[in-house]
């Protein structure tokens, strides 16, 4: 049974895995997954630590061992406080590699961290997610553990698409370069999933979060994040005397000249070349101001990649197409603890920090600025209207409109009193309603009714062992891939008969236990120690086949089949199988590809309902939905878990596509040879996936030589 207990003070874990992440000297400009977010995270966890409700607080990152990067994020502890701590977990290769090629090894992550959580003195009490590769690992640890789950996006992925096709790119390309499919489904199901969405902005739901078939405004909390006004506020001495003047002597010929500023990454969305151009056109801003355009650090832009290299190029080739020497600096480096000194060199001189975006989620930036004394210019799209909406110190713009830009800076530099008035009403609103402290316990307050309860799934297994402990274990489907070549079967079944001491043997299907069963009868098949049955929807326990009571509790976790039912029934070309093949868990349908819907489009549907589940299609034909929580996969971690047998030594073989979630991650996988294989073609670039050559039960033997099972 699944108890519910009240807990004490909290436990929280943080997942931010993209980026490089240390509690100090943060490399933000670097490249595109070193921004905004590092920052967020790594202050949202400072502030959490230091309330007094507050236990414990990781924050889970990437080990990352790259002689291109600092050794700090190879550590795998890096302690920031007595009760914080940044912990660095493997998943994929050792060196630092983008976002968008991470999706592969988030599986392994996910195995890894919920084994890291299972050596702790307790799990936590929440678990919160940063964008959407954190929410795809969040999600499969909540499913997992029963864990509440929030997330932060960040940025979304829909919203990236509709600017990009904007910019003029094909959803080709555009899959291509950023992978985007993928990052908008993990999406989707993040937001299915989740308990609850924290947001900058009404605006970032509103915008942003409508674009998702999972939209659900009730689900989403508002909570600005702070800035450290310790660190960020106006200046106490002339600019001449604040260091970074130095840096930009040898670009600017007049430094008493207002300086307008831009902060950001070199990259297109931040729009800091139509910027450029805006400055370029306007003669006016040229004679009143210097423009000073802070975009990353960098050594030599043709070593750098395609993106930062194109804007930093196109900046320069800019600024030489005006003529702007003298007037605009582009300095090449600066370090993170130089960037407050940036707003306050800014703020002495009588100038204004612009951010012209694209679209910005939040604007980070923007707050810091005002708090060092800067009126602000920004974008109109996303964060920065509620910003400058509720601190009114500034002005928001079109940023595709260049002369409008223009006007708005021209509009404060020329007035003396609209530039007062803007700096004093950023300091004052700033401080009143963007401190760490205030986001910290808005966000406590936020998350109580999420943190008071946990359900505890417990550490031993539900029934008695026998008396021998297995190292290892092999697990397979039946259909398509453990019968289908009588030979090979016979051959796998002696070797299951002579080395069935050496390791757990089970079985994981789609039929229901008695059909199963029959199955494993008919073909003189041994019994397994643990059969897995309905698509992982029911565990059983040999000798006595006990049912896993506990699991079906824990799956039963938002499960409304009759609703899922009518939902359902008024699509074309499903067809509910014989009632034999229905269960409890499990709502099974004939599928005609020919006039039914997408597997895509029917999980839209569900998700536009608000429904929760686990929809899957194998061997072409044969349509099945599940509780999110349920899976194969799921059902299969769980008992590697009871049974405390490490995902690397479990053998798991498959052949479509109801198999894919227990071949990714840690497990050894092999997709055996059959008409059906191109289900788990996705799988070809995944850790630990061997593509047999050997058909059904000669692929598992193949398998179990490539793997060199026996001596693990």
């Amino acid at each position: 049974m699944i108890e519910h207990t009240k807990t004490g003070p909290l436990y929280i874990v943080l997942i931010s895995i993209h980026g490089l992440i240390r509690g100090h000297d943060l490399e933000l400009g670097r490249d595109a997954d070193t921004g905004g977010q590092t920052k967020y995270v790594v202050e949202l966890a400072k502030a959490l630590a230091q309330q007094p409700d507050v236990e414990r607080v990781d924050l889970v990152t990437r080990r990352i061992i790259d002689s291109q990067v600092s050794t700090d994020y190879a550590e795998p502890i890096e302690l920031l406080a007595k009760n914080l701590q940044i912990i660095r977990i493997e998943g994929g290769p050792e060196a630092y590699i983008c976002k968008e090629e991470l999706w592969d090894h988030l599986d392994s992550f996910a195995d890894n961290l919920l084994s890291w959580l299972h050596r702790q003195p307790r799990l936590p009490d929440i678990l919160h997610s940063h964008y959407a590769d954190a929410g795809y690992v969040g999600v499969r640890l909540s499913h997992r553990t029963g864990l509440p789950l929030i997330h932060t996006g960040h940025s979304l992925g829909r919203d990236k698409c509709r600017q990009l096709l904007a910019n003029g790119l094909s959803m080709e390309d555009i899959e291509q370069r950023y992978h985007l499919s993928r990052r908008i489904d993990a999406e989707e199901d993040t937001l299915t999933n989740a308990d609850m969405v924290i947001t900058s902005t009404r605006n970032e739901i509103e915008e942003q979060y409508e674009l998702y078939d999972c939209y659900m405004p009730e689900k989403m909390a508002i909570i600005p994040p702070g800035t450290d006004l310790d660190m960020f506020h106006p200046p106490t001495c002339a600019g001449k005397d604040i260091s970074f003047a130095a840096t930009l002597e040898m670009s600017l010929h007049k430094q008493d000249k207002p300086m307008i500023l831009a902060l950001s990454r070199p990259d297109e969305r931040k729009n800091i070349i139509g910027l450029l151009e805006a400055y370029g056109e306007s003669p006016r801003l040229q004679q009143l101001a210097n423009l000073v355009i802070v975009a990353g650090n960098r050594e030599d832009i043709r070593e750098m990649s395609d993106g930062p290299q194109g804007v930093l190029t196109e900046l320069l080739l800019v600024t030489d197409y005006y003529d702007l020497y003298g007037l605009v600096a582009l300095p090449k480096h600066h370090s993170s603890d130089e960037v407050a000194d940036i707003y306050r060199l800014a703020a002495a001189t009588g100038g204004i920090f612009i951010n012209p975006a694209l679209t910005e989620p939040f604007g980070l930036t923007l707050l810091e600025a005002a708090a060092s004394g800067l009126p602000l210019v920004a974008t109109e799209n996303g964060g920065p209207v509620d910003i400058i909406g509720n601190c009114h110190n500034g002005l928001l713009v079109d940023p595709l409109d260049k002369p409008a830009i223009a006007k708005a800076l021209l509009t404060i530099l020329e007035n003396p009193k609209i530039w007062q008035k803007f700096s004093e009403n950023g300091l004052k609103n700033v401080a009143r309603l963007y401190s760490w402290e205030t986001h910290a316990q808005a966000y406590l307050q936020k998350i109580q009714t999420f943190s008071q309860y946990r359900e505890n799934l417990p550490k031993m297994p539900p029934v008695t062992k026998t008396g021998r402990y297995p190292a290892r274990a092999i697990f397979t489907s039946i259909d398509h891939t453990l019968l289908g070549d009588p030979k090979g079967l016979e051959q796998f079944v002696q070797f299951i008969r002579e080395n069935r001491k050496k390791f757990l043997f089970g079985i994981a299907t789609g039929r229901r236990m008695d059909s199963a069963l029959a199955v494993l009868k008919k073909h003189h098949i041994p019994m397994p120690d643990i059969l897995i049955s309905s698509l992982g929807t029911e565990i059983y326990y040999a000798p006595q086949l006990v049912a896993d009571i506990t699991w079906a509790h824990h799956i039963d976790h938002l499960w409304t089949p009759k609703v899922l039912q009518r939902i359902v029934s008024g699509l074309p070309g499903l067809t509910p199988q014989v009632k034999s093949e229905q269960s409890r868990f499990k709502l099974s349908y004939h599928y005609d590809s020919n006039i039914a819907p997408s597997i895509e489009e029917i999980l839209t549907l569900l998700r536009q309902h608000e429904l929760p589940a686990n929809p899957t299609l194998s061997f072409g034909q044969f349509f099945d939905i599940i509780p999110a929580r349920a899976s194969k996969g799921l059902a299969l971690r769980y008992i590697a878990r009871q049974w405390n047998i490490p995902l690397e030594r479990i053998l798991v073989t498959g052949g479509s596509g109801a198999d894919e979630d227990m071949l990714r991650g840690n497990t050894l996988g092999v997709v055996v040879a059959n008409r059906h294989r191109e289900e788990l073609s996705l799988l070809g670039d995944t850790e630990h996936v061997y593509f047999a050559e050997g058909p059904h039960a000669w692929g598992i033997l193949e398998a179990i030589k490539h793997y060199d099972f026996l001596n693990l």
